[in-house]
């Protein structure tokens, strides 16, 4: 079964994470398929990533955080960050149709697709301090582009969920719909985007990643920070935590 459904309708492209069981939380083979697509797919006028069944991405693939294999969460990591370069690379519009919950590198993806695009159903929120992890990759830097230093900071710190209508208020998403109408929405703006010049389409892009390119060092080192911790007790008892569905009970800085 493949990670990401590959779909060219005329001149979209639309890629469907396609991982249910786990919400759409993706891993390596996740990221390798939809850099694949987008570099085959470089013609197409707009992309769209959504998710199969009721979320939109849970983030990263948590379940050998517990017990961590160095490389292979490395290679996880640094992928997360050449997924989002080739978001921010592609010559077209990446749009995010968000059809369920976005939490983690989840929405992560979300801030860093340059539309999105959400179901009244969808929810979004970083995870990471709540789960032994930091959201470098777009939470800590890019996504105060947005809604604001402080405003992301609380995201950050609190791990609180905000709903569809709150996300548009904070200038986090572009449009809220009606669950059933989400993809027709979607449609319309990629139907509008393909009307314009091709051409001046990327020079816009490009240059609108003004803010991508001011803070991707900082995106850098946080993944080298992150490196750094793979196996700390933090990272052991978030993940356990999660995946056992209860409380974390983190040790004392003086433990560390």
């Amino acid at each position: 079964m493949a990670d990401v459904i590959t779909e060219r309708r005329d001149q979209v492209l639309w890629l469907r994470l396609n991982r249910p069981e786990r919400l759409n939380a993706y891993d390596r083979t996740t990221v390798d398929e939809i850099i694949a697509a987008l570099r085959e797919h470089a013609d197409a006028r707009v992309a769209v990533i959504t998710g199969e069944g009721r979320a939109f991405c849970a983030g990263g693939y948590l379940a050998n955080l517990a017990d961590p294999d160095f490389w292979e969460l490395r290679s996880m990591f640094t992928g997360s960050l050449e997924l989002f370069d080739a978001i921010r690379s592609a010559p077209m519009p990446v749009i995010a149709a968000v059809n369920g919950p976005a939490f983690g590198g989840g929405n992560e993806l979300v801030v860093v697709c340059d539309l999105a695009i959400a179901s009244e159903n969808a929810r979004f929120g970083q995870t990471g301090v709540k789960v032994g992890s930091a959201p470098v990759l777009g939470g800590t830097n890019l996504l105060a582009m947005t809604v604001g230093e402080k405003k992301a900071k609380e995201v950050v710190y609190l791990c609180r969920p905000y709903s569809a209508a709150e996300a548009l208020d904070l200038g986090w998403i572009n449009a809220v719909v009606p669950h059933d109408e989400l993809y027709a929405e979607v449609e319309r703006w990629c139907a509008e985007i393909c009307a314009m010049s091709a051409r001046y389409m990327e020079i816009a892009k490009i240059s609108t990643n003004v803010w991508w390119h001011q803070l991707r060092d900082n995106m850098q080192s946080g993944l080298g920070m992150l490196m750094q911790a793979i196996g700390s007790p933090d990272m052991q008892e978030g993940a356990s935590a999660f995946l056992e569905k209860r409380k974390p009970q983190f040790p004392p800085r003086d433990a560390r």
